[in-house]
C-alpha cells in the first residue's frame, strides 16, 4: 500500500504524506480522570463523546472499580494533583456520590464536570455535606456553551439556558468552588468571550469572579478536516509534546463490552481501541502516537486542556 492511499490518522507512526507522526511521552502523572459513563440527560450537537440519554457505550463505573486506581496512585506516591470526573453527565451515575467521597477522603482535589441541568439537583444536599466536610477540595465545573441563549441552546437544546444559570447562581451562593466551561467561537476573541460571560453573570446577579474561573475550549466541528501532526510541527507551531494532556494525564473508562475498566491517554479518545493501555496505571506509561484527529484539532492546534480546576 502506497502512502497515496493511506487514510489520514490510520498509521500510528507515519502520516499520510510519509512524515514521522508526532508522539507524546508521559512525563509524570498529575491528573487522573474517570469517565463515569456515557449517558447524559442532554444530547448536544457537537459532543465529542456523543453522549445522549441512550448512549451506554461506556458503562457507569462503580465505586469499587475506582478505588484500586486511587490506591495505586497512593501506593506509588505518584504526584497526582487532581482527580477529574467526567461523562456523559456524572450525576446520572448511581454511585457518583460514593465515588466523589472516595476521592476526597484520600486527600485528592476532585473536579466534577456537569451540565448543571436538573440532574445535579437530586444530589444537592449530599454535595453540600461533602463541601462542608472537605472544604475547598471539591470543584464543580459547569458547562455554559456561550454567553448568549441562542448559541447555548443551539448546542444544548431549548429551555436549558435559564435553568443552567439558575443552578450556577445557587451553587455559587452556597459557597461551592464553581468554574465555567465555555466555547470559543471562531469569530470571537478570548477577551470578547470573557467580557460576554462577565456581563451575563452580572446581569443575572451571579457573584462569580471569572478571572481564572472560565475555561474556554475551541469550537469543535466534528466533521472538519484537520491536518496531521508530524514531529516537525512542534518547532513550526512553537509547541512542545510536554504541553499536551497525555504528557501528564490518563483516563479510566468502563467499556460496555468489557468486564474491567481500562486506562486511556486522555478524556477525548474513549472509544478508539488503538489507545487502550491496559488495566493498570503502571502499565499505561506508554508513548502516545497522535494518530487521532482530536489530538490535532483539540489539543495541539486548539491548545485546550481539560484538567485545570480554574
Amino acid at each position: 500500500m502506497t502512502k497515496d492511499i493511506i487514510k489520514k490518522f490510520s498509521d500510528p507512526f507515519i502520516t499520510n504524506d510519509g512524515s514521522e507522526r508526532a508522539f507524546v511521552d508521559l512525563i509524570e502523572l498529575r491528573t487522573l480522570w474517570f469517565n463515569t459513563g456515557s449517558r447524559c440527560n442532554l444530547s448536544c450537537e457537537n459532543c465529542y463523546i456523543e453522549s445522549t440519554p441512550t448512549n451506554d457505550r461506556l458503562s457507569y463505573i462503580k465505586e469499587n472499580e475506582v478505588i484500586p486506581y486511587l490506591q495505586e496512585v497512593k501506593e506509588n506516591s505518584w504526584p497526582v494533583e487532581l482527580i477529574g470526573l467526567t461523562g456523559g453527565e456524572p450525576f446520572l451515575n448511581p454511585e457518583i456520590m460514593g465515588i466523589i467521597e472516595q476521592v476526597l477522603k484520600r486527600d485528592f482535589e476532585v473536579l466534577v464536570l456537569s451540565n448543571a441541568y436538573n440532574v445535579i439537583n437530586r444530589r444537592k444536599s449530599e454535595l453540600i455535606a461533602l463541601k462542608n466536610n472537605y472544604a475547598d477540595k471539591l470543584h464543580l465545573r459547569i458547562s455554559l456553551d456561550h454567553f448568549t441563549r441562542q448559541i447555548h441552546e443551539k448546542e444544548r437544546g431549548p429551555k436549558t439556558f435559564e435553568k443552567t444559570l439558575q443552578n450556577i447562581r445557587e451553587f455559587v451562593e452556597l459557597g461551592f468552588n464553581i468554574s465555567i466551561a465555555g466555547r470559543h467561537l471562531k469569530e470571537e476573541s478570548f477577551e470578547e468571550g470573557l467580557n460576554g460571560y462577565k456581563e451575563l453573570l452580572k446581569d443575572n446577579q451571579i457573584n462569580l469572579d471569572l478571572n481564572g474561573k472560565l475555561v474556554v475550549f475551541p469550537e469543535m466541528d466534528l466533521n472538519k478536516d484537520v491536518p496531521e501532526i508530524t514531529t516537525k510541527c512542534w518547532d513550526i507551531l512553537s509547541k512542545s509534546p510536554d504541553q499536551q494532556m497525555c504528557a501528564s494525564e490518563r483516563m479510566i473508562v468502563k467499556k460496555k463490552e468489557h468486564e474491567r475498566p481500562i486506562v486511556m491517554p486522555c478524556t477525548l479518545l474513549a472509544y478508539d481501541e488503538q489507545f487502550d493501555m491496559g488495566h493498570t496505571l503502571k502499565n499505561s506509561k506508554k508513548r502516545v502516537q497522535l494518530n487521532h484527529k482530536f489530538c490535532a484539532q483539540f489539543c495541539v492546534l486548539g491548545g485546550a486542556s481539560c484538567s485545570t480546576t480554574k
